[in-house]
This record gives structure tokens, C-alpha cells and sequence, in this order.
């Protein structure tokens, strides 16, 4: 039995914290417990379900729901299993079989139930499993819900499977998790879990990196992984000299548009004398996984692991040590959770040398600062029902249409050499336009400038304090052979904002920069290993450059508009971001759906702009019913818009008004100005204005764009201004 293991101190005061509170009526339905990763929250769940079992309710059922990464579903399950034997355990094909017993825990995975692409289980099993629950009420049955990493699982489409448990208590878990006031709330100290031994004492970023030497490197990646290696073998040696026979892991993380990347690591990786053949690398991705069987074994022969996003919840192998973080795609979320997984002690123990107890990351990417300062969402989510009035309501929306491609080459270099001339006054002097776009930021040379941190952070949260560790600026020599993949990265970062292929936006960016393709659109002649560099060092200036060249209207292309059109509803139900402890809550009683009220539109949820219209909406006696239109997807109204490069997206104005003498209005809000200042944010703004424009004429209905500015509401529907004194803004009540 579970009691028999010795749980730390910190372990007890947790699970003692549980039982206090799903015993107590006073208490809140929902308790939060914050455990940083590492600190065996498995182990104390199942020590409190146990004596909550043994002493409380034998006949509770125990929901644990997990997201679907790593199968944590299964491993918390063996665990279970493994630990307390006698335990009654099953997952979600025990429940469409036989339905919920009592007293026993159900080990349940989120995207078997709540994704959409997941065809684990067919229609008739969801609706089985909900039928499952309703009988399990009916034989008067209780439920506790555990949320295993809360944090994945704030969706809508969980509240679901939430709401029909109507559960007595919700146990909410995660490293990364964010006090409620309507919630009970306990954090783990993270000091305390590293004293147990559980966890490191600290983690160190880029041990033993001199700066003379990153200086001459040839490549950022392989440099980086041969530190690990190094390190990864003085941590092999300081186990032997302790007598453990543990094989230090290292972790390449790679973002999701890697395979580029990927092969280029295993190519240098095998001549390193590590391949998949000899089993000293394996691989987790979500569609090839190979020599993960014996994955976490202390000593199992793997020495790399190649992983994506994807592992990094839900997966525990304690032998992991050093972690990789490769900087190929400069945009993506680096997940705090990933550090959790080299922080991990394989005999929860300290051995007072620093190669052991201490992890290691080795990087020159800085996104884990921002990741650090650990963050959640305060609102819930909350279902809502379409009023009578508003069902039958219909109105055409557009979509994509997927058959044509309409982003040119040529068009693209000729507006892009346009946009380069104009904005940063360049001529026909090659030399002088180098000069100019130096003066404003642009870097050239045959270096690649790059800044990387080093430094000892004993708590995660210490990351984000830019005063600890230190900063280091670098520079190197760019190789052709070596930065292929990192230029071919930045071109990629590119073509997202333009919407050609790779190739095609290579060939426009080597139009205007590299003097070996002749061309008459040229602005700057750069030499092959120039231009590698000018790609790596400037890839987000120039992103920018293309995204305010994207966003410059174009009336004509309005009119070649091929969308598709179908008939629109408004739905039947929706679901509403709402802040739970909002005080003196109002229901809008225009609103076209039922229980829609002010703690949906509160300053964290809701711009000036929008706050003020809904306001004002209340208030219009004229008014039949107004409905806030989502962000994206197919149940929303959507319009196409085209960017300066021809390229098609969907935008969804923010709100249908319909007027009790039948007239429909859709109004787009946008921030206003303040100060002088304009407070849009939105730079295709004028595109979406245009193709607004346009939709409204064709269907013969009433549109606007609306901004606040000094607390009151202006409308335009004209020429749009940025300028918010241009006369084509006018107060909103000579209009509407």
C-alpha cells in the first residue's frame, strides 16, 4: 500500500491539504494545487485518493484526466496499479463497457474524447459515455475529477465531459497553474522539492561556453550539441565514480517545422558515431517514434533523444540531464514545461557534485526568459444559448476559395522593391542604399551576430530576471554549407507574411539583395556568404518590412475577388470567456443569447472599443438583438481580405446588430486613440476596410468600422483614416 512509501514532508502537508478540503462542505468545488514538475504530484494523488477511498467514501469515483501527450494516462494508471494493488482501476473502454464503478479510479485521456481529428472514439461511444455518466447520477454515484495539467485542458470542449460529471470536487494540477478567487487554492514550494532531492539544485544555461570560442564556431547547432555531448559524458563519468549505473540523457528539441533541421542533425549526429542502428539515438515525434521501449530506464544504451513540442507533458525520464533547445524557428512558444523534464533526480538524492545535481541547457534562442514567468489563464469558459428571436436570422458570409492561387512572383519583387525604395528613400546606387539601410538598423557583413545567457538559476522563475546570469554578444563567420538551414529559416519566416512557396520567395529575396542573380529590382549586391548572413541577421527586420508592405491597400485586387459564399446562422449555442469572481453582474438583456452578461466583457476580455459599444447597445431601446461574432471558425461570420500581395485570409467582424425595425448592422471595432495616438494595432487594417467596403455593397447591408476615442464612439464607413480627426470619422449616434 501507498501509506508504506515514504512520502517527503511537503508530500503529507499536499495530501493532507486534499483531504481537508473534499471533506469540508464549506469548501470550494474547484481546488487548485500548483506541484512543480518533478515533485511527484502522481504519487500524492494516489496517496490521497487512497485514504480518501479507505477512510472517507469507499464507493467515490475517482476521475483522472490527462491530456494526450506521452500516454500519461497509462503511465498514471500503472502506476496505480503498481503501487497499491489492490486498488480498482480503469480507463475510458472499461466505462462504455461496463459504465462507472464505484469506489474506483477511471484513467482518462482528454483528446480521446474532446478532439475533433482524434477518431479514438466513434459518435456513438461519446454519446455512450455520456450516458454512462448520467446512469452512474442516477444510482446516486459521486464523482471526483483530478485535471492533470490543468493548464492544456481550459477548452471549451472539455467544459463538456465537466459539466456532465458534475463532479462534487475538482482537483486542478500543473507546475504552471494560476491562482482563482473561486477557486481553493495550495502551492508546493519549489525550495522545499528541491531540499527532498527530488529535483536539481539548479539549472545552469550554457555551462563552459567561452566566448572566443563560440566565435569561431562554423555552426550554432552542431556547437551546441557537441557541448552537450561533452557534458553529457563528464555527467556519465560522475555516476560511475558514485557507483550508479545511470546513462545520462540529452534532449535535442526541435520546433514543428524542422525536418529540414532534423536530418541535418542526424547526418552530423552519426558522424559522431550515434545512430538509431546502434541504438544510442532515439526519436519521439508524433508520427515516427524509434527506440523510445526502454526510453527511461536508467541505463539504457541511448545516449540522444530527438524530440519536437509534443513530449514535453506527460513524459518522465529521470535520467534526462541536458536539454537542447535549437533556435531554427525563431517564432516558436518555448514551453517552461520542457526544463521540467531534465530537473529530475533518477534516485531522488543529492550527491554534492555539481555534474549530477545540477541540469544543463545549452542554447542560443532567449524564448525561455519569457516562458519563465509563469503564467495562466484567469477566465473560464461558459455556455451560452441563442435567444428564440434570433433563430431564424440568416445572412452570407465568404470563404476562402481554395482553387486559385493568386500570389504572383513577380507581382510580389515588383511591390517589395516599390515598398524598399519608397520607405527608406533608395536609388539606383547600390553602395549608397547599403549605407541607408545600415543607418536604419539593417546589418551586412559575412558575420552572424547572435547574443546568448550563461549563468546558475537554483528556481525557474529566476530565468526571467534579466539581472541574473550573464549576457554575452557573439559574432562568427557564416558558413554556406553550415547556415544553409538557417537562412533557408528565414526565408521561410518570410514567405508565411507573403504566401509564396520557399523557392519563389528565396529567388524574390535574392532579386533584391544578392548580386549574382541579375535582376533591374536590385537595391543592395551581395555577395553568396553576405547574403547567408544578411538572411540570419535581419530575418525579423525584414519580416516586418514585408508585413507593412502586405498591409498597403489595393483597391482593384478587391474586385477580383473570387470567394465562395454560403448562407450564415448565428449558433445555437456558444461558448463565452468569462472572469468567475466579477462582482455585481448584469445580464445584457439585448444580447441575442440567453445569460450573456458583464463579467464576458470586462477589460481583460474586452477592448475600450468593444466595452463601449456593448454599453452602448444596452442601452438603445431600438435595439432587437446583438451578437459577438467569434474570432475564427466555421460557426462564425467571416469575410475574405486580401493583403497588399494578393494573399487571401478570413476576418470576422466583431458584431450583427439587428434593429427592431429590421435593419442589420455589422460593425468591426478597432482601437482608437488616446493622447493623440492610435491605439490599432492591426496593420492590414485599410485591406480589411476595403474588402469590408465591398462585401456590404454586394449584399446591400449597413457596416462600419468603430473606434473609441476620449470615451465616445466614432463609425466610418467612407475612406478609412488612421488620423481619427479625418472627417471621415463621425460620432456613431448620427449614423447608427
Amino acid at each position: 500500500m501507498i501509506r508504506e512509501i515514504q512520502l517527503f514532508d511537503f508530500q503529507t502537508d499536499a495530501k493532507n491539504y486534499l483531504l481537508d478540503k473534499t471533506t469540508d462542505s464549506n469548501s470550494k468545488h474547484k481546488i487548485i494545487l500548483k506541484s512543480p514538475t518533478g515533485s511527484g504530484k502522481t504519487i500524492m494523488l494516489l496517496s490521497y485518493i487512497e485514504d480518501y477511498l479507505a477512510n472517507v467514501d469507499t464507493e467515490m469515483i475517482f476521475v483522472w484526466l490527462t491530456p494526450g501527450k506521452g500516454d500519461l494516462e497509462k503511465q498514471s494508471q500503472e502506476k496505480m496499479e503498481k503501487l497499491i494493488p489492490n486498488a480498482k482501476t480503469g480507463d475510458i473502454s472499461d466505462v462504455l463497457l461496463q459504465g462507472f464503478i464505484g469506489g474506483t479510479t477511471y484513467f482518462i485521456n482528454w483528446e480521446m474524447i474532446t478532439n475533433k481529428t482524434n477518431n479514438a472514439l466513434k459518435d456513438t461511444e461519446k454519446k455512450n459515455l455520456f450516458e454512462r455518466i448520467a446512469y452512474a447520477h442516477r444510482n446516486g454515484n459521486d464523482f471526483i475529477v483530478v485535471i492533470d495539467e490543468e493548464h492544456l485542458n481550459n477548452t471549451v470542449k472539455a467544459n463538456d465531459v465537466l459539466n456532465a460529471l458534475s463532479s462534487k470536487y475538482e482537483i486542478r494540477v500543473s507546475a504552471t497553474t494560476k491562482k482563482l478567487p473561486t477557486a481553493e487554492f495550495y502551492e508546493i514550494p519549489e525550495e522545499e522539492v528541491i531540499s527532498s532531492g527530488l529535483i536539481t539544485r539548479a539549472l545552469y544555461i550554457n555551462e563552459d561556453i567561452d566566448i572566443d570560442e563560440v566565435e569561431d564556431i562554423e555552426s550554432e547547432t552542431l556547437f551546441l550539441i557537441q557541448k552537450a555531448d561533452e557534458k553529457r559524458k563528464e555527467i556519465k563519468e560522475a555516476y560511475i565514480e558514485q557507483g550508479e549505473n545511470v546513462n545520462p540523457l540529452v534532449i535535442i528539441q526541435f520546433p514543428d517545422m524542422s525536418e529540414r533541421l532534423i536530418e541535418y542533425v542526424e547526418e552530423h549526429l552519426e558522424e559522431m558515431g550515434y545512430t538509431y542502428k546502434n541504438e544510442l539515438i532515439s526519436k519521439w515525434l508524433s508520427d515516427e517514434k524509434i527506440n523510445i521501449e526502454h526510453l527511461t530506464k536508467d541505463d539504457y544504451s541511448s545516449n540522444f533523444l530527438i524530440m519536437k513540442q509534443a513530449v514535453s507533458t506527460g513524459w518522465d525520464c529521470p535520467r534526462a540531464k541536458i536539454l537542447v533547445k535549437l533556435r531554427e524557428n525563431m517564432t516558436e512558444t518555448f514551453e517552461i514545461q520542457t526544463l521540467g523534464r531534465i530537473r529530475r533526480m533518477p534516485k531522488a538524492r543529492h550527491y554534492g557534485d555539481d555534474r549530477l545535481d545540477f541540469c544543463f541547457l545549452y542554447t542560443f534562442d532567449e524564448k525561455y526568459k519569457e516562458a519563465a514567468i509563469q503564467s495562466g489563464n484567469a477566465y473560464e469558459v461558459r455556455r451560452i444559448f441563442l435567444k428564440d428571436k434570433a433563430k431564424d436570422f440568416k445572412m452570407i458570409k465568404e470563404v476562402r476559395n481554395r482553387d486559385f492561387e493568386y500570389v504572383n512572383e513577380k507581382e510580389v519583387l515588383d511591390k517589395a522593391y516599390d515598398y524598399f525604395v519608397e520607405k527608406y528613400k533608395l536609388g539606383k546606387d547600390k553602395a549608397e542604399n547599403k549605407k541607408t539601410l545600415e543607418n536604419y538598423g539593417y546589418i551586412f557583413g559575412t558575420k552572424v551576430f547572435s547574443k546568448y545567457r550563461s549563468g546558475k538559476f537554483q528556481k525557474l522563475a529566476d530565468i526571467s530576471d534579466n539581472r541574473k546570469g550573464e549576457h554575452r554578444e557573439i559574432a562568427y563567420e557564416v558558413s554556406t554549407h553550415d547556415h544553409g538551414i538557417d537562412t533557408l529559416h528565414s526565408v521561410d519566416m518570410i514567405k508565411k507574411v507573403v504566401g509564396l512557396p520557399s523557392n519563389k520567395m528565396k529567388a524574390v529575396l535574392q532579386h533584391l539583395f544578392h548580386k549574382m542573380i541579375r535582376s533591374q529590382k536590385k537595391l543592395v549586391a551581395l555577395s553568396n556568404r553576405e547574403w547567408y548572413a544578411f538572411m540570419i541577421n535581419n530575418a525579423y527586420q525584414l519580416k516586418e518590412d514585408f508585413i507593412e508592405a502586405a498591409s498597403r491597400p489595393d483597391e482593384y485586387q478587391i474586385q477580383l475577388l473570387l470567394d465562395k459564399r454560403e448562407e450564415y446562422k448565428l449558433p445555437l449555442e456558444d461558448f463565452q470567456k468569462y472572469l468567475p469572481y466579477e462582482n455585481d453582474v448584469e445580464i445584457y438583456e439585448n444580447n441575442a443569447y440567453e445569460e450573456y452578461d458583464t463579467s464576458m466583457t470586462t477589460s481583460e476580455l474586452r477592448s475600450t472599443s468593444e466595452q463601449l459599444f456593448e454599453y452602448h447597445l444596452e442601452e438603445r431601446k431600438d435595439i432587437d438583438w446583438f451578437f459577438k461574432n467569434g474570432d475564427t471558425g466555421k460557426q462564425y461570420l467571416s469575410i475574405v481580405y486580401r493583403t497588399g500581395f494578393n494573399k487571401e485570409y478570413l476576418f470576422y467582424p466583431d458584431y450583427i446588430v439587428r434593429k427592431k425595425n429590421g435593419e442589420v448592422w455589422i460593425i468591426e471595432t478597432k482601437g482608437g486613440e488616446s493622447q493623440g495616438k492610435s491605439k490599432n494595432i492591426d496593420k492590414q487594417v485599410e485591406n480589411k476596410f476595403l474588402a469590408f467596403k465591398s462585401y456590404a455593397e454586394k449584399e446591400n447591408i449597413n457596416w462600419g468600422f468603430v473606434r473609441d476615442r476620449n470615451n465616445r464612439l466614432y463609425i466610418n464607413n467612407t475612406e478609412y483614416s488612421e488620423d481619427m480627426s479625418d472627417s471621415a470619422w463621425v460620432s456613431l449616434k448620427e449614423i447608427f
